[in-house]
């Protein structure tokens, strides 16, 4: 009777381990403190990289816009002088200027219009007849066309006095030097973001090893390998990376949308004629928010990289 009650005793708990529950926990608890906060770090360094490598794009295009309408156009400027009649002498040049070959329109600006030009500087209301104010005369080129400008630069030195023809080639040169500089200002910016991601992943990845070291160094203990560990980590912060990444680039691409779409209502107001000279309509193109994905890509391969090293540095001192 003693041997069959304590038959039944030992039988009792493989009994109602059929009935327990089998579940499998990871390594690195899905949602935690620390994972979160990565993820709210991760958005907000993939949010500020994206509006800046939108941001450089969009001063790039518009740059390029600039320098080739500036590239198409001349001006001729005509000082008055004592003893010469001015509109003849405007007439002149203009004539000049449309018989150069490859120049597709030549537009002379009246006394008023000239004077008008002077206004950002002097003030209006200002009586301007008894200064030298001198007459302006744009000349646009043709896409693809070429004028020789030496020459109708000559031409007009010899045949109109006080004359000068200003092709605005400094202009060009600043406009390409101030998109170089800011093509180089954002991508030191991108460094630096994601040299703080990759800073950010690594003591996050160094917390939760410390946390979960009693199970590494179980798992260690029945044998596992190095590579499955990591691969455990790397996997957990690949999908917060991608996560993050899709919040602050998807926020981004909101933002820049957005920005378009109030561009596009204000068109012929003062303020909206400002932005669209510098900024253009802020539309990205198909390219813009292709370069924002592939950034929100990088952002969790870098922080997927960056867990997987400091995992592997972190499980030698273990052994």
């Amino acid at each position: 009777m003693t041997d069959l009650r304590m038959d039944n005793e030992l039988m009792r708990p493989r009994a109602m381990a059929g009935y327990l529950p089998h579940t499998e926990s990871p390594i690195v608890p899905k949602r935690s403190i620390a994972g979160r906060a990565l993820v709210a770090v991760v958005a907000i360094m993939t949010f500020l990289a994206s509006l800046t490598a939108g941001a450089v794009m969009l001063v790039r295009s518009a740059a390029t816009d600039w320098q080739s309408e500036v590239a198409r156009e001349a001006t001729i400027q005509v000082r008055p002088a004592p003893g010469r009649d001015l509109d003849a002498e405007v007439a002149r040049a203009v004539e000049i200027a449309r018989a150069a070959p490859g120049v597709g329109e030549v537009r002379p600006y009246s006394k008023e219009e000239s004077a008008r030009l002077l206004e950002p500087w002097l003030g209006s209301g200002l009586a301007l007849e008894d200064l030298p104010v001198p007459r302006m005369i744009v000349v646009r080129f043709p896409a693809g066309g070429r004028v020789d400008l030496a020459a109708l630069k000559k031409t007009l030195a010899e045949r109109v006095a006080g004359s000068s023809l200003d092709d605005h080639r400094a202009w060009i040169d600043r406009m390409r030097a101030m998109a170089q500089t800011t093509v180089v200002a954002g991508i030191g910016l991108l460094v630096l973001m994601v040299m703080a991601t990759v800073l950010s992943v690594t003591f996050a990845t160094r917390g939760a090893m410390a946390t979960n070291r009693p199970i590494i160094e179980v798992l260690h203990f029945i044998g596992a390998k190095n590579g499955f560990i990591a691969g455990q980590f790397q996997r957990h912060f690949l999908l917060l990376g991608l996560e993050g990444g899709v919040i602050g680039g998807g926020v981004a691409m909101m933002l820049f949308g957005l920005a378009n779409i109030v561009s596009n209502m204000s068109i012929d107001t003062a303020g909206g004629d400002q932005l669209a000279i510098l900024f253009g309509r802020f539309a990205l193109g198909g390219g813009g928010y292709l370069a924002i994905v592939g950034q929100i890509v990088l952002i969790a391969a870098v922080t997927a990289t960056a867990s997987r090293r400091t995992v592997n540095r972190t499980l030698e001192t273990v052994e």
